[in-house]
């Protein structure tokens, strides 16, 4: 197993929205900057090491990163944009899993409206081609849990490649073409002025938002690393924290 299989994604990413957005810090809460703990038992043991990057941008209220580096046992990924709520832009979601076992890729602009057929005409559409040519190499990656299908796109990129060299190749391709139409988007996109659309859209972030820090599948894993206190802390103080932002503001 490559040990630093996705630093090149994040790299790439950081790079990118440095060239592309008016790119600000965004605040990582006390402790979540870097946390080092051990996985395994015996010869198994491996220490594992999670860092947190966070940006804003004007019309991106949080852009944030998890990264998990654990030597053989454990690579990941998660890459998630969040708009600021008076834009309908889709979520950006990259989550770049790597167990011994194999890869589990997922990769695609979340929807805060599904099922209204304007919004995907023009949220959706654009990124299609992008999803019909990567999914030829990477095969679709079997059931996910049906509750999780409201929050995902017809583009939703869902793979679980074997070899480390598809992930470094056709996956990083695709993620960076997906980043690229994404922040297309976010550069025409225009402030939403009317009220009611802008309940609609902070009542949608909020339940995919809500459903995310219910459901994140990191849980266990940092449970097990680094206990459920800051666990919790970390799920709902810096990944998913809008919740805990809207409370201060009020």
């Amino acid at each position: 197993m490559n040990m630093t299989l996705y630093q090149p994604f994040l790299d790439y990413a950081i790079s990118t929205l440095q060239q592309r957005l008016d790119l600000a810090l965004y605040p990582i809460p006390e402790g979540f900057e870097r946390k080092e703990g051990i996985m395994g038992k015996g010869k198994r043991q491996e220490a594992v090491l999670t860092t947190s990057h966070g940006f804003k941008s004007p019309k991106l209220r949080q852009i944030r990163a998890a990264h998990v580096q654990g030597g053989n046992s454990l690579q990941v990924l998660n890459f998630v944009i969040f708009p600021e709520p008076n834009y309908d832009l889709p979520f950006f979601g990259a989550d770049l899993v790597t167990l011994p076992g194999g890869h589990l890729i997922a990769l695609d602009m979340q929807p805060l409206f599904r099922d209204d057929p304007t919004y995907q005409e023009k949220y959706t559409k654009p990124v299609l081609p992008i999803f019909e040519k990567y999914q030829q190499d990477l095969e679709w990656g079997g059931d996910f849990p049906e509750e999780a299908q409201q929050f995902f796109s017809p583009a939703f990129l869902w793979t679980r490649p074997q070899k480390d060299e598809v992930v470094e190749t056709t996956v990083f391709s695709a993620f960076k073409e997906y980043l690229a139409a994404y922040l297309d988007l976010v550069e025409s996109a225009s402030p939403v002025t009317d009220k009611s659309r802008l309940d609609e859209i902070l009542k949608a972030q909020k339940r995919y938002l809500g459903y995310r820090a219910e459901k994140d599948p990191a849980r266990g894993m940092f449970t097990r690393l680094y206990g459920s206190e800051w666990t919790e802390e970390y799920i709902h103080g810096f990944l998913f924290d809008l919740e805990r932002k809207l409370a201060i503001a009020n």
